[in-house]
């Protein structure tokens, strides 16, 4: 499971930082030059902008409850291994109390 959250969290990642470096900034970046003709002119002036934002925070969302699903899958993980631990202490500790105590010690 854990496994499965990550995979998809790298995923959303790379297709949110990829989304934001098309998107329109101050400076024009990237999507300046180059957004236009690598999606045919399909995503131009306003309607791009719109439809990237809303992806991007979309993804956004995604990426969020991702983080969550993978926090609280790591937690009940080391939870249970936390708690296996302390039983198998529990145990050695509890055979060590009721084993019966050996003398070295000659008898008198």
């Amino acid at each position: 499971m854990f496994s499965i959250l990550l995979v998809l969290l790298i995923i959303v990642s790379v297709f949110m930082t990829g989304l934001i470096l098309l998107q329109k900034s101050e400076g024009s970046g990237i999507s300046g030059s180059s957004a236009s003709s690598m999606l045919g002119g399909m995503l131009t002036g306003a309607s791009a902008g719109n439809f990237l934002t809303r992806l991007t925070a979309w993804l956004a969302v995604i990426f969020f409850v991702l983080c969550a699903a993978l926090a609280l899958v790591a937690s009940n993980m080391n939870t249970a291994q936390q708690q296996s631990e302390l039983r198998n202490e529990i145990v050695i500790q509890g055979n060590a109390t009721t084993a019966p105590a050996t003398t070295d010690a000659p008898a008198k």
